[in-house]
């Protein structure tokens, strides 16, 4: 058998080969055997995953379109993987056919390799030091305080029922993204259109691409209207600062990786982070409570959540080792994030949510080159909001039980359609 397995995989590898290599944009639809780590029971990853975790942390997931797909669940081994700047690239557009070849559908930070990926993240991390994000503060606690004023009126015409997803968890980040990016209130709504479909890998290569595709069109229109009317925000910044030294492209890039790595995330975070908080009610009081218990329950909510549930996938350069197994050049390194931060090896609170034990130093936001430059905004929200809802409305529960909510299927960004809730009780 081993030796057939052989045999296959070389004709596979052969034939993809001579049709030119892979080109992602014509699956329409991704095998289970290679999607159901995404698979999800509420909170917690799918048990299999732990199961998987404690066999082996690195394991051969699947051979797909003839190349190795690994996947990692260990926190030790995910952090070797991560931070390794040599052995791994990022770029995935040599597996999108045309549309990566001509370069004009996907970009940014998260699939670019250094030195493009250095240029490009020294100008915008600047845009996300504390001091810069510090003026955002005011906005931020208006956006969320207005939000809360919408999700009360809701409630009182619709017999004190109000769907969280709809009036909080997606409008908070949504609008603190247009604040940072410097967007104009009448393209808001167009903006917001162009969201959530990306991150469903169910519809298959292919729609996925085409949703890409139109936020990023939008953006680097955007960038170009700023040219000569550069706005408040982030985009505007970056063109008086630096000016012909990026091109529309790759600041639409930049503005992209900013939408979405902070909107999809973060309304996760905020609707399933008040889902289980609700079946805590002791963290849930102590958000409105004690300003001391913020924090660290921010922390482990992110650790346990991890709602951003695969990295930035990595393809190698060259053969590796990785927890003992040999991983051959051209294949594809996935590292599963919920798994690592529950790995009991490196957090003794393993899959429980447990404030006493938080640390800042989960994956959430990922490892390495490719840590998310937004992080602290995403804290300084979940900060907010949280305590917000909380002292708003001391009695919230959920109009149905957690276990009945709708939650979202094969998604790199998992969370949840819609949190029906009860503001008084």
């Amino acid at each position: 058998m081993p030796l057939l397995e052989a045999v296959k995989g070389a004709v596979r590898r052969r034939l993809v080969a001579r049709a030119g290599g892979i080109d992602l944009t014509q699956v329409h639809r991704v095998p289970d055997r290679l999607s159901w780590p995404l698979d999800r029971e509420l909170a917690d990853p799918h048990p299999r995953i732990g199961e998987l975790r404690a066999k082996d942390p690195v394991s051969k997931l699947i051979t797909f379109l003839g190349m190795d797909v690994w996947l990692v669940t260990g926190d030790a081994e995910a952090r070797e993987v991560l931070g390794d700047l040599t052995s791994y690239s990022t770029d995935v557009r040599p597996y999108y056919g045309k549309s990566g070849a001509e370069n004009g559908d996907i970009g940014g930070l998260g699939f670019t390799d250094p030195p493009e990926h250095t240029r490009l993240r020294k100008l915008l991390t600047p845009e996300f030091t504390m001091r810069r994000l510090a003026r955002l503060k005011p906005a931020i606690d208006r956006i969320i305080e207005q939000q809360l004023d919408e999700t009360e009126r809701v409630a009182a015409e619709n017999d004190d029922l109000v769907d969280l997803v709809k009036t909080f968890a997606f409008p908070i980040p949504f609008l603190v993204i247009c604040e940072l990016l410097g967007l104009r209130d009448e393209d808001r709504e167009t903006f917001r259109k162009l969201g959530s479909a990306r991150f469903d890998v169910s519809i298959g290569g292919s729609a996925i691409m085409g949703a890409v595709g139109a936020s990023r069109e939008f953006l680097f229109a955007e960038c170009e209207r700023q040219r000569t009317q550069p706005g408040p925000g982030l985009i505007g910044q970056i063109i008086r600062e630096h000016g012909d030294e990026i091109d529309d492209f790759d600041l639409g890039g930049l503005a992209d990786g900013a939408f979405t790595g902070g909107l999809e995330t973060s309304a996760s975070m905020l609707a399933l982070g008040t889902v289980v908080l609700l079946g805590r009610p002791e963290l849930y009081a102590g958000m409105a409570g004690d300003p001391t218990s913020v924090t660290p329950t921010v922390e482990d909510l992110l650790r346990h959540l991890s709602v951003v549930q695969v990295a930035f996938p990595r393809f190698t350069r060259q053969e590796v080792t990785v927890g003992g197994h040999r991983i051959r050049k051209g294949s594809c390194v996935m590292v599963h994030l919920p798994a690592a931060d529950r790995d009991p090896r490196a957090y003794p609170a393993g899959d429980l949510l447990d404030p006493a034990r938080a640390t800042s130093s989960h994956l959430a936001f990922g490892y390495g080159f490719h840590r998310c430059v937004g992080a602290e905004l995403a804290r300084m929200e979940l900060r907010a909001a949280y305590p917000a809802l909380a002292q708003r409305f001391p009695d919230l529960t959920l109009a149905v039980p957690a276990e009945e909510l709708d939650y979202h299927a094969k998604s790199i960004v998992y969370g949840v359609e819609s949190v029906p809730v009860r503001l008084h009780g």
